[in-house]
């Protein structure tokens, strides 16, 4: 009896699945079920392994993952020096005083006057701060060497004059005194009773020089110049002059031109004779 065509069908279907089955190449584990290395790495990326590992399309369908651009440190700002800001203080506050005088309205003259007013209290805080450091650090005190106030002025002008008083005291021992004047000069007159009176006071000697040839009532013993100035190198043209002599050193030591009084000459002679320079101030 002929069989039926629905059984026939699944028959032949049967037999072609068992036929696949047993012809068909087993594939290798690792290429069918594990990723390649590759593709791993990829695909921990974010990119689509069949495009970017198996057809291998590259930069330009965003396989390759773009670098980030190095990050840069920031540079610090330049710090301004303190003269600079000192520089650019003084040219804003002329520009508003120039705005000011050239635009009077009263926003520009306010404007000056309330930068101007800042830079006083600067000012005034900087001129407390430099009285306070000098009060708390007596190496730049300078009035413990010439005090400013009454009273400590007295008493400096006290100890000045006991140690001048000790240096004239012995000034004759080693220096005379060359004193040039005029008959015709009115300044003279002034001056040769001052030097004779410190000259006395402090048993100097004085050699007196006329350098006109006249005489002098306070110096009778005077002497007629020869070309003496010249040769200590004084100016010729000035009376009167004071000279100290150094008989130690045979040398010159000009005290000073014109009127003086007499303790303004002591203390030239003193400051000459046993002050260096820039050791008394």
């Amino acid at each position: 009896m002929p069989m039926p065509v629905r059984k026939r069908g699944r028959r032949f279907v049967a037999v072609c699945l068992l036929a696949a089955s047993l012809f068909a190449i087993p594939m290798p584990a690792s290429a069918q079920d594990q990723p390649s290395a590759q593709t791993a790495a990829q695909t921990a990326d974010g990119q689509d392994p069949f495009y970017c590992a198996e057809r291998r399309l590259g930069y330009w369908f965003y396989c390759t993952k773009p670098r980030l651009p190095e990050k840069v440190e920031p540079q610090p700002p330049l710090q301004q020096s303190a003269t600079s800001r000192m520089d650019a203080i003084t040219a804003e506050l002329r520009e508003l005083k120039a705005k000011a005088i050239l635009e009077p309205s009263p926003e520009n003259v306010t404007a000056y006057i309330r930068f101007q007013r800042r830079q006083l209290d600067q000012a005034s805080l900087f001129s407390d701060v430099w009285q306070r450091a000098i009060w708390q650090e007596p190496g730049l005190d300078y009035t413990l060497q010439r005090p400013v106030s009454t009273l400590g002025k007295r008493a400096w002008q006290d100890n000045r004059k006991t140690e001048r008083d000790g240096v004239m005291a012995h000034l004759s021992e080693r220096y005379g005194l060359f004193y040039f004047f005029a008959q015709s000069c009115g300044a003279c007159e002034v001056m040769s009773p001052i030097v004779q009176g410190v000259a006395t006071t402090w048993h100097i000697t004085v050699r007196a020089v006329s350098t006109d040839g006249g005489p002098s009532r306070h110096f009778p013993r005077y002497t007629v110049e020869t070309n003496q100035r010249q040769r200590m190198g004084l100016d010729p043209g000035i009376t009167p002059a004071v000279v100290l002599w150094d008989a130690a050193k045979g040398q010159a030591i000009p005290i000073g031109y014109g009127v003086m009084s007499a303790d303004e000459l002591q203390d030239r002679i003193y400051l000459l004779t046993s002050k260096e320079a820039g050791r008394d101030y």
